[in-house]
C-alpha cells in the first residue's frame, strides 16, 4: 500500500485511504467495499481509492484485473470502478469483471452502468463492453469461459457465506443490542469478524440473501433456519451451531464441513494466504459503517 509493504496480522486489516493505491506482485488481494461488496485483485494488479465514502465508494483499476462480488447494494450507497476513464457503476447485486489492458468488463450476473465521455450504457448479465472504445456495443460472452481470478473469487465468496452462518448465530446470542439499527449496526448489514474462520464476513440486517455465486448469507433473526434441513421422507432434522462452526446449509442443498472450508479459507487459493486477502481481506467497518477500502 503506498510504499510500504502489507504484513498481514489475524484480525488486523489495514484501510486503504482516499488517493491511496493497493499493488499486488505474486499474491491477490479481498477488500472489503460498501457492507456486502467485495473486490478481489488479481496478480500484478494496482488499484487506487478515489473517494471511500459510504454513499460514494469511487475506486480506479490502474492495472490488472479485479473481480466485484455485490452481494447487496443498499439504498443511496454506490460503487464505482474506473478503467481507462470509462466509469462502471454497480446498480445491482451481481458478479462484474473489470480488465485493464485491454479494457473491458464483464457482467456475470446483474447491471452496470458504464458511462464513458458524455455517453451512458447500461450492461446487463451475460454480456461485455469494450471499455476504450466509446462507439462499442455490449456484446455477448460465455460466462462459463472463466479463469484463475474468476474462479478464486467464487470460493471466497463460498467462504464467506460459510462464516456468516457462525457470525450470525453469535450476534443472535448476544441479543439485539449487537445488531439492531440502534446498536450500531446500519440497517442494510455490516462487516463480521470470524475468528474461527480467521475471515471478515457478511450478515444482513433482516432476512436473508442468496449471493450472486448461489450461497445464503443469513441475518441473526434468520439464521436458525439456516440450521434446518428437512431429509428425505420428510422428517425434520436439527443441527444446532450454538457460536461455534459446524454443518451448515448454505446453498445448492448442499451440507458443508465448516472445518474443512476453515482450513481450505486459511491456505486461500494458488498458495495465496486468506489474511492476505484481507491485507485488504476485510472490512469498510466492524459494525457496517465507514472505513471503507479494508
Amino acid at each position: 500500500m503506498g510504499d510500504q509493504l502489507v504484513d498481514p496480522q489475524f484480525g488486523h486489516f489495514p484501510t486503504l485511504a482516499e488517493n491511496a493505491v493497493l499493488r499486488t506482485q505474486e499474491g491477490r488481494a479481498e477488500m472489503l467495499l460498501n457492507p456486502g461488496v467485495f473486490l478481489r485483485l488479481s496478480e500484478n494488479s494496482a488499484v487506487k481509492m478515489i473517494t471511500n465514502r459510504l454513499i460514494d465508494t469511487r475506486l480506479e483499476l490502474l492495472q490488472g484485473s479485479a473481480v466485484v462480488e455485490a452481494d447487496q447494494i443498499a439504498k443511496d450507497n454506490n460503487v464505482t470502478l474506473v478503467a481507462n476513464e470509462a466509469a462502471v457503476a454497480v446498480m445491482k447485486a451481481g458478479v462484474y469483471r473489470v480488465d485493464a489492458d485491454p479494457a473491458s468488463l464483464k457482467v456475470f450476473s446483474g447491471d452496470a452502468q458504464v458511462q464513458r465521455g458524455d455517453q451512458y450504457v447500461t450492461v446487463t448479465g451475460g454480456k461485455m463492453l469494450n471499455l476504450a472504445d466509446e462507439t462499442a456495443s455490449a456484446q455477448k460472452f460465455d460466462s462459463k469461459d472463466t479463469d484463475a481470478l474468476d474462479r478464486w473469487s467464487e470460493r471466497r465468496g463460498e467462504y464467506a457465506a460459510l462464516a456468516n452462518v457462525s457470525s450470525a448465530k453469535s450476534m443472535l446470542d448476544s441479543g439485539p443490542a449487537a445488531w439492531n439499527p440502534y446498536g450500531g449496526m446500519l440497517s442494510a448489514g455490516a462487516w463480521q469478524w470470524n475468528p474461527w474462520y480467521g475471515m471478515m464476513t457478511f450478515v444482513p440486517y433482516t432476512g436473508m440473501l442468496w449471493s450472486p455465486y448461489g450461497y445464503g448469507f443469513w441475518s441473526p433473526v434468520m439464521v436458525t433456519q439456516a440450521l434446518y434441513y428437512p431429509p428425505p421422507g420428510g422428517f425434520a432434522r436439527v443441527s444446532n451451531l450454538g457460536s461455534t462452526p459446524g454443518a451448515s446449509l448454505i446453498g445448492r442443498n448442499t451440507i458443508t464441513s465448516a472445518p474443512r472450508a476453515n482450513a481450505a479459507a486459511m491456505a486461500g487459493a494458488s498458495g495465496a494466504r486468506a489474511p492476505m486477502s484481507g491485507a485488504v481481506s476485510a472490512p469498510v467497518s466492524h459494525a457496517g459503517g465507514a472505513g471503507h477500502g479494508r
